[in-house]
């Protein structure tokens, strides 16, 4: 039975010339799980905001076609009555918290149906344990982990008992391991016949568990809507800037023609159907060895303890150095302390116990403004930074603060939002922007001022394939001319494509410092921090191939590639 359908469907913003919707015919039939992928700008989000009202009730703009929900008409049901259909999931969570406690936010909705008090706190008990946080109903939603904050979202849409729930980019900010648990969760709740939409960057991840169909939105259209095999086997995402699949990828550098009946839409089944010599032949054409760096420190951490008020230990007894150009990844589970650990060395948190030296200068009695001409820091949350009304101005206030030329000012900003894929918005609002977008606007602000080290966290949460790897390559041209970058991160595909090293905390310490592939074959380094087994080295060892060695010749593949030194 279909529950959601669009006919015809087309919509445009009013403050646009051109359609962002065109023509779309769509049906969802009820209990389906659907995946809907695409570049940043393709519609994904507009198609999301008129299934849930905010489109027309809160955004307006200018429709054609028909779109129902259960049998009747958007534009005839009030955003209430949406909302008792369509429960949505954002990617920023903290936008979407307004209690105190954790009980508080789940019940909001019951108490604006004025449930009875007793009725109330038996539904937020039971929606709390389904998603595994009825021990923190007490807590504030903003002391929480990533992962917390999605799961106390996901509870405020289901004490409502909705059928379907629409889920915008859940893993952006979520370590593997987190991730990997968020879509087995989803996956039980599908299982409760509800119909899910999930709109999200990262393909591979959520391919841990089955979805029905894959929808594929390219400007404004829908260009492929099949079962996952099909669309895998076909080379549709690749043509239009969407990340395939690790496992994919490797055996298309093998020459190895990926088929429907191969399976690819899942890591574990996946069957090269004969082509098993293929790959091994092109893993030993092409076998290396990692490379080895000379130690040449630009940034050193001695000793380095911190708690909050001396209570709660978030780190303790850390010691590392970072080479000088080099691009190093963080990494480690939800509120291990890596982002505490960034604010720590620019100052934005006073450092109690150890010694941070950057370019041979203790950072211990330096402001902040006097750091920042050695260390720039963009935040994982691109709200918590910014501060002007439009985008240019934002970009453009370090370089004001410093009492630069407007002229040269000029200059280097339109080059930077070139860059980082924004020169079509010098003139717009940040208001208009994605979540997304938003974060390449706070990464082109610190990167206009050239600091010597650049720490970025969670860089590209929320980033489509296409300014994925326009930032990433940015940041290696940048790593060329001797500037060093470290990355905090949850994406793993990055730190193995980017990163040689890594640098992996939990539990308060530092777990490992190797290259960056290794962190991903250790099971006890796993487990500690919340990662995962990267596809590559479930492909390799179905294959009897040496895991260690088969990633890292992927990885150095790639670089050749890329030309990555």
């Amino acid at each position: 039975m279909e529950i959601i359908k669009f006919e015809n469907f087309s919509f445009k913003y009013r403050t646009q010339k051109n359609a962002t919707l065109k023509n779309i015919n769509l049906t969802i039939n009820k209990g389906e799980k659907i995946l809907i992928v695409g570049p940043s700008g393709c519609g994904k989000s507009t198609l999301a905001n008129c299934l849930n009202g905010i489109i027309p009730y809160s955004i307006k703009g200018d429709y054609q076609g028909e779109l129902s929900l259960n049998g009747h008409l958007f534009t005839k049901s009030s955003i209430h009555q949406l909302s008792k259909n369509i429960g949505t999931v954002l990617q920023d969570t903290d936008g979407q918290f307004v209690g105190l406690s954790v009980a508080e936010d789940i019940a909001f909705s019951l108490e604006n149906d004025m449930i009875d008090i007793k009725e109330m706190k038996e539904r937020v008990l039971k929606v709390s344990k389904m998603v595994n946080m009825d021990h923190l109903l007490k807590s504030s939603p903003q002391s929480l982990s990533g992962g917390q904050k999605q799961r106390v979202s996901l509870a405020g849409v289901l004490v409502d008992d909705v059928e379907i729930l629409l889920f915008d980019e859940p893993l952006a900010n979520l370590d593997p391991l987190t991730g990997k648990k968020a879509i087995e969760l989803i996956d039980d709740i599908h299982h409760e016949d509800k119909t899910i939409v999930i709109i999200e960057h990262r393909l591979e991840d959520v391919l841990h568990r089955n979805v029905d169909r894959i929808i594929v939105m390219i400007d404004g259209s829908i260009v492929i809507d099949d079962k996952p095999d099909v669309v895998l086997s076909s080379n549709i995402l690749i043509e239009n800037g969407i990340r395939e699949p690790l496992y994919l990828q490797a055996c298309k550098y093998a020459g190895i023609e990926i088929k429907p009946d191969m399976k690819p839409s899942s890591r574990l089944n996946f069957n090269l159907n004969g082509k098993e010599e293929q790959l091994k032949k092109w893993f030993m054409n092409n076998k290396l060895n990692p490379q080895q760096q000379v130690k040449k420190p630009v940034l050193e951490v001695s000793n380095l303890s911190f708690s909050y008020n001396y209570e709660r230990q978030i780190l303790c007894d850390l010691n590392f150095y970072v080479n000088k150009n080099e691009m190093i990844a963080i990494i480690g589970k939800n509120g291990a302390g890596k982002s505490t650990l960034a604010k720590l060395i620019v100052g934005f948190e006073k450092l109690k116990k150890g010694q941070i030296i950057a370019n041979g200068l203790d950072l211990s009695n330096l402001s902040i403004k006097e750091r920042a001409d050695n260390v720039g820091i963009v935040l994982q949350n691109p709200n918590h930074m910014i501060s002007q009304n439009l985008i240019f101005d934002e970009i453009a206030l370090g370089l004001r603060n410093r009492g630069l030329n407007e002229t040269i000012i000029k200059d280097k900003v339109l080059n930077i939002m070139k860059v980082c894929g924004l020169e079509r918005y010098e003139k717009w609002p940040i208001s208009a922007l994605s979540y997304g977008q938003k974060k390449r606007v706070t990464i082109a602000s610190i990167l206009v001022l050239d600091p010597s080290i650049l720490i970025l966290d969670e860089p590209t949460a929320g980033q489509d394939f296409k300014h994925y790897s326009e930032i990433m390559n940015f940041l290696t041209k940048l790593k060329k001319r001797g500037i060093t970058i470290i990355i905090i991160t949850h994406d793993m595909h990055l730190m193995l494509e980017y990163c040689q090293r890594a640098i992996v905390i939990a539990d308060q310490k530092i777990l490992m410092d190797d290259y960056a592939y290794k962190t991903l074959i250790n099971d006890s380094i796993i487990e500690k921090a919340n990662l995962k087994k990267t596809s590559l080295f479930t492909l390799a060892s179905k294959y009897n191939l040496d895991p260690d060695q088969f990633i890292n010749t992927f990885i150095e593949y790639e670089r050749s590639l890329r030309n990555d030194a």
